[in-house]
């Protein structure tokens, strides 16, 4: 399986589809793959043709961009939203916390994969509206930032 054909035609899987990260486990094996320096992008999921429903989490609608001028990271994908690297950890962040822009705020399982979610700007998290482990939609409201 990991002869170089299959590696380049990997990196060319990544590059069509446009996707930042890759990873792949077949009979105890595991390869991934990450552009440098680049944050975490949505693993070929497709846009729903409706919006999200609300998972309740956050308590009525999901707030968009510019309420009170808050940010609000939302999930690129359909997956498991996970605050910490691994079970027992210490979360990524935490309400009050400072990030800075690709710092990590969350890990979302989709298919097997873990998809490393980052904050887009710098800030200080206001609000975690999901609950560890709990499932989450395309479009759903993870976190709200305030803009430093």
């Amino acid at each position: 399986m990991t002869d170089f054909e299959d590696i380049e035609r990997m990196l060319d899987l990544m590059e069509a589809r446009g996707l930042e990260e890759f990873e792949l486990e077949r009979e105890g094996l595991r390869v991934r793959f990450r552009k440098p320096g680049r944050a975490a992008a949505p693993v070929a999921a497709p846009a729903p043709s409706a919006p999200p429903a609300s998972s309740g989490a956050t308590g009525g609608d999901e707030p968009d961009a510019g309420d009170d001028g808050l940010a609000i990271i939302k999930s690129p994908i359909v997956g498991t939203f996970y605050r910490a690297p691994e079970p027992g950890a210490e979360p990524f962040v935490d309400v009050g916390a400072e990030v800075r822009k690709g710092q990590v705020v969350c890990i979302i399982e989709a298919m097997k994969l873990m998809n490393e979610i980052d904050a887009d700007q710098d800030g200080e998290i206001v609000t975690i509206f999901v609950e560890d482990s709990q499932p989450v939609q395309y479009g759903e409201a993870l976190f709200a930032i305030r803009p430093a």
